[in-house]
């Protein structure tokens, strides 16, 4: 494991980022790079900035100044309408609370990005209904969110994170609403999509388990990098 990339093989390069509120500095980060194709975790204590800067990465939050690049696109020099577009594309989310819609069953909410970028429906269903097989939601397909355990809600949210193929998946304590045998299931999970598919993965998290089966590990205290 290794605290930096080279530029070859970084997904994700990001210079003098700074993000303050107020007069509370919440980041300042001269230099960050994401390895392509890899597992990198950020860790550090509650209020490092860990998620301000996974979202900033991510492209949910800008930052007070700074140039992120991501696959050698400049996200923030991109109007709101193209990084919109961007986002829903090429980057996938999973958060801890996973913000299924309630109403929609779970074929349904992984087919959400796909139909915000106007793809066809015969190509994302039967690319949904796979992603589901795959994480072993077969036989749960129809089940609306508050019919699912918090694991399976967790899967239909990463299924849905990956319905685009994503160059990107920013996963924000993905484990943190998850009993410790989920949990497990989930750091497995991810080292698999990885390895199977080679998708890219940040992930904040306290968990040092996963943390440390990362292929990368960035640690953050007081809004830097140590």
């Amino acid at each position: 494991m290794s605290t930096v990339s080279s530029n070859l093989d970084a997904i994700i390069i990001a210079h003098n980022i700074k993000k303050s509120y107020g007069d509370l500095t919440i980041l300042d980060i001269q230099e960050i790079m994401i390895s392509k194709g890899k597992v990198t975790s950020i860790v550090g204590p509650s209020g490092a900035g860990k998620s301000t800067l996974l979202h900033i990465l991510g492209t949910l939050l800008k930052p007070d100044q700074g140039e992120i690049f991501i696959d050698q696109k400049n996200v923030y020099s991109l109007k709101e309408s193209e990084l919109a577009s961007f986002r829903n594309l090429h980057l996938g989310f999973i958060f801890q609370f996973h913000h299924l819609l309630p109403e929609f069953n779970a074929l349904e909410n992984v087919c959400l990005p796909a139909m915000i970028a106007h793809k066809e429906r015969s190509f994302y269903e039967p690319k949904a209904k796979d992603l589901l097989s795959f994480l072993g939601l077969k036989n749960r397909i129809l089940h609306k969110p508050n019919e699912l355990s918090g694991g399976e809600q967790q899967r239909v949210a990463i299924a849905r994170a990956l319905i685009n193929d994503p160059k990107m998946i920013f996963a924000d304590e993905p484990t943190g609403n998850l009993d410790t045998k989920n949990a497990t299931d989930l750091h497995n999970l991810f080292l698999q999509i990885n390895q199977e598919f080679g998708h890219t993965f940040l992930i904040v998290t306290h968990n040092k388990q996963m943390a440390e089966m990362s292929h990368q590990i960035i640690e953050m205290r007081d809004g830097s990098l140590i």
